[in-house]
């Protein structure tokens, strides 16, 4: 990953790495250049806010910011920057992600967040989206996210194999 870091990847916790984990792969992957901090809006609000605001001039384009329970990071950090920051809420507490959730997509008007599902499903959409947003201006990328998307099709046509023919609609 030389040269410039196109993606921040701010974790709340440690904790919440196993489950972002297959995102920063695919990132790997697609040869798209990120960091991984750990930074908690709620107990370690100052340097939560300093990654915010030189977030734009280390040269970073997108903000990942993965949180749980009363998740604030996103939307501190979307306070921060005028980067677009996708929040990805965990499910770390008794109510499963869903406080997280909320926390995440409740943002008051001037104050964006793009906000993906719950835990690892999510952490993984939030790195596509973060590749789409890159593509906009990266070909090669672009080309990348297509073959992803042909995979996807693949994927789904090989699945609908495993279905007895009788009971398939035609194709």
């Amino acid at each position: 990953m030389a040269g410039s870091i196109d993606v921040g990847i701010v974790l709340g916790s440690a904790s919440d790495w196993p489950q972002v984990e297959a995102a920063a792969a695919l990132l790997k992957d697609w040869d798209i250049a990120f960091e991984v901090v750990v930074a908690s809006a709620h107990r370690a609000p100052r340097r939560v806010r300093a990654y915010g605001r030189d977030a734009a001039a280390r040269g970073l384009k997108v903000i990942i910011a993965v949180a749980g329970m009363a998740a604030h990071l996103a939307g501190v950090l979307a306070a921060e920057t005028t980067l677009p920051v996708i929040g990805v809420p965990m499910p770390g507490s008794h109510l499963k992600g869903l406080d997280s959730l909320l926390s995440t997509v409740q943002m008051p008007a001037g104050v964006p967040v793009a906000t993906m599902a719950i835990g690892s499903s999510g952490a993984k959409n939030a790195a596509i989206f973060a590749a789409q947003i890159l593509a906009l201006s990266d070909s090669g990328l672009k080309e990348r996210l297509q073959r992803h998307k042909q995979e996807l099709e693949e994927n789904v046509a090989q699945q609908a194999e495993q279905i007895p023919a009788e009971y398939r609609r035609g194709e």
